[in-house]
């Protein structure tokens, strides 16, 4: 979970439980703004979270795109 590492040593957070209504969720955040933020899918474990997590942080640290399930766009 390298992305989630280098997050940490740069003085970012992970944070995994309950977010507003939702009952469980994986978010990354750096000093800044939240960088992903997922929301906990049917049987899915905290490790496989976490890792679903990793993967999203290196897509933002390689395009700057954020993930965010938990607060809807409205079109």
């Amino acid at each position: 979970m390298k992305h989630i590492e280098t997050l940490i040593e740069d003085g970012g957070e992970v944070t995994v439980g309950g977010v507003d209504d939702i009952e469980c969720a994986a978010t990354a955040a750096d000093q800044h703004k939240a960088l992903v933020m997922l929301m906990r899918r049917e049987a899915e474990t905290i490790p496989a979270r976490l890792k679903r997590l990793d993967r999203a942080l290196g897509l933002y640290y390689e395009t700057g795109e954020t993930v965010d399930e938990v607060n809807p766009v409205d079109d």
